[in-house]
């Protein structure tokens, strides 16, 4: 919740800022701006597969910061904003297609043989020789509408509301030398296997975004605050850097951070798309 609280304070500072700022004509014309953009994130977090019926086990999985660029199958990236006087609608989509190849995706082994002290978790070690290989496939698509509070030549801030979709497809192969088995001597894990599961989420969100100027050359700070819940527990998203506007639009180089939370029963657990974005965006 301290998120939350954060950004209901920034939202109730921008709300009251300068008198003559809330003076500003605004255009009864639309105006568009279209954003092709490439981001290069590392992902973090946990992977909880369901345990598939008639299996003795089923890997844990930890997808950690990576080399993006060797994981890239394909990628599809562009924001579209329409406005029109104080109000705006804006959509975008994010889609992901990454493949990891490595010897520490697999950590452990969730069982359903419990004892004392709960559900077992076997540890997989180097000597069993593993292989493993996990495909993810994630498409983040948020329709935002805003409200602009502020509009003059030094910033521009908007209130913001809307919904994300957020849909993922996991799948992950293993190939180890031997089987996986408890102290008891019952199997944990084979040798060899595969599994694969998907995730649907809509969340709603409410958030800031703008842009503040440097100075009073071209130049300005573009930010995006957003949070939000519903079929995940919780996701929030921020992004913060620089652009450098010219007569035909501006481009900008952010860091973008989103993040994903659906609880322990959930397929991802604490699981974030973290790092720069780069890209140009186009007016008139």
């Amino acid at each position: 919740m301290r998120t939350f609280s954060t950004l209901l304070c920034l939202t109730l500072i921008v709300a009251n800022g300068p008198a003559h700022a809330q003076d500003q004509s605004y255009s009864d014309q639309w105006s568009y701006t279209l954003t092709p953009y490439l981001w290069l994130p590392s992902i973090g977090g946990d992977l909880n597969y369901s345990i598939p019926p008639g299996s003795p086990g089923t890997p844990s999985i930890k997808v950690g910061p990576t080399d993006w660029f060797e994981l890239l199958d394909f990628a599809f990236l562009l924001n579209g904003t329409a406005r029109k006087n104080r109000f705006s609608f804006q959509s975008d989509i994010v889609y992901l297609a990454l493949g990891s190849d490595g010897n520490s995706r697999v950590t452990g082994v969730d069982t359903s043989i419990t004892g004392p002290g709960g559900r077992l978790d076997i540890p997989v070690g180097a000597h069993v020789g593993l292989e493993s290989r996990t495909d993810l496939d994630g498409l983040a698509w948020s329709l935002i509408f805003g409200y602009n509070l502020q509009q003059d030549a030094r910033a521009q801030h908007d209130l913001i509301g809307g919904a994300r979709y957020f849909g993922l497809d996991v799948k992950t192969h293993w190939n180890l030398n031997v089987d996986i088995t408890t102290p008891g001597g019952d199997l944990a894990l084979a040798r060899s296997g595969t599994i694969e599961q998907d995730v649907t989420l809509w969340d709603g969100v409410i958030g800031l975004r703008g842009h503040v100027a440097l100075g009073d050359g071209n130049w300005s700070l573009p930010y995006y605050v957003d949070v939000g819940a519903g079929d995940s527990d919780l996701t929030w998203q921020g992004m913060l850097g620089v652009s450098y506007e010219y007569g035909w639009g501006d481009l900008f180089l952010v860091y973008r951070h989103l993040y994903y939370d659906e609880g322990d029963s959930g397929l991802m657990n604490n699981f974030y798309f973290s790092g720069p974005t780069i890209g140009g965006r186009f007016s008139w």
